[in-house]
């Protein structure tokens, strides 16, 4: 897929889009960020691995949590 494919996919996701949202505001711990999605956390975790890979968000690992 090309990087074009890549973004309109991830943010085809409404819960894609929020997450968006909510990383506007700032870095958030991965748990943050699935608090308000009322899914399984390997369902959340999908989601950010696609906008990571979209080139739309980053992954920070500092210690045991990660950003």
């Amino acid at each position: 897929m090309d990087k074009l494919t890549h973004v309109l996919t991830a943010i085809s996701h409404p819960k894609r889009r929020a997450i968006i949202e909510q990383l506007t505001h700032g870095p958030a711990r991965f748990l943050d960020i699935a608090r308000p999605f009322n899914t399984a956390l390997n369902s959340v975790t999908k989601h950010l691995k696609l906008l990571e890979r979209a080139g739309l968000i980053e992954r920070k690992k500092q210690g045991r949590e990660v950003f």
